[in-house]
């Protein structure tokens, strides 16, 4: 069998670091079959309607199923039913491990709510992170930010960290901070063709490089809209690794955005990357590597306090 190979532009970008790994929740995919936390929408609106009826006809629509709870059973349910779905993460996947271990790139797209690549980071120095947070519950807000300890954090103090992760939908870590209801989502898209929910370090991180989307899909509106704000000015050049064929929306974005597809299986572009380290000349780890172990987090106290 032929050993995938890392593609020179994106080997070159990581050397010169221009690159930014965006992770969709399809990274989760790579943790197995029995991964115990949802790695997609579907799979998440099930745990959510678990807890809570709501009407059949939308029952498979994560962001209106959120908000039919968060209107009839409280907005503290909805932050409930989240941190319950997301507080037993498996460890960080080899490839959440190789990304966190490359120093070059000053900042990390993480699109969905675990709290694997926090985790790949912990061991590293000079980082921190941005969160996306609810108007519901933060109003006059759009994001906050926390040190590798879950502490606090003022805005200006992200300009020093070498690498910034930024989680525009949130995460369950380190304070369960979700945009998962259609009023979420209304509050940041009445702003975001200007910008004003991105934190500033963000636009300024993202200017002149290259966008790599791992474990995302661009199938729905609110993906493609966020895909597109958050890589606004920065190249003209992309990647994403799409093994599935994209659908006609799907092959739209990828030719208006310039996003070259790679169709390889995740599990694979892994593997030529690890391949590719000693090229690189980047400290990457085996990825047969033990993870690290999971650590208590401030949100498993957000829980209790919700339930």
């Amino acid at each position: 069998m032929t050993t995938a190979r890392l593609p020179d532009a994106i080997a070159a970008s990581f050397r010169e670091g221009r690159v930014v790994p965006y992770l969709g929740a399809g990274m989760l995919a790579l943790a197995g079959d029995d991964c115990p936390v949802p790695a997609a929408p579907r799979t998440l609106v099930e745990r959510l309607t678990a807890r809570a009826t709501v009407p059949h006809k939308i029952r498979n629509n994560l962001t209106a199923a959120a908000q039919f709870i968060e209107n009839f059973r409280h907005r503290r349910t909805v932050v409930a039913a989240m941190v319950d779905a997301f507080r037993e993460g498996p460890a960080p996947t080899p490839l959440h491990r190789l990304l966190a271990a490359i120093p070059t790139p000053p900042l990390l797209v993480h699109a969905w709510y675990d709290d694997l690549p926090q985790r790949a980071l912990t061991g590293r120095t000079s980082w921190g992170t941005a969160q996306g947070v609810s108007q519901a519950e933060h109003f006059g807000q759009w994001a906050q930010y926390f040190r590798p300890d879950g502490s606090r954090a003022a805005a200006e103090e992200a300009a020093s960290w070498a690498t910034l992760l930024y989680q525009p939908l949130g995460s369950v870590s380190p304070a369960a901070n979700f945009l998962v209801s259609d009023s979420d989502f209304v509050e940041v898209l009445t702003e975001i063709d200007i910008q004003t929910p991105l934190p500033p370090e963000v636009v300024e991180r993202r200017g002149g490089r290259h966008f790599l989307f791992l474990g995302c899909r661009f199938a729905t509106q609110l993906e493609r809209i966020f895909a597109a704000q958050i890589m606004k000015r920065s190249s003209d050049r992309h990647w994403a690794v799409l093994p599935e064929e994209p659908t006609r929306n799907e092959a739209r974005f990828l030719d208006q955005f310039h996003v070259e597809r790679i169709a390889l299986p995740l599990a694979e572009f892994a593997g030529a990357l690890e391949t590719s380290s000693a090229a690189l000349s980047l400290p990457l780890p085996r990825v047969s590597a033990a993870a690290p172990a999971r650590q208590p987090q401030q949100h498993e106290a957000v829980a209790s306090a919700h339930l």
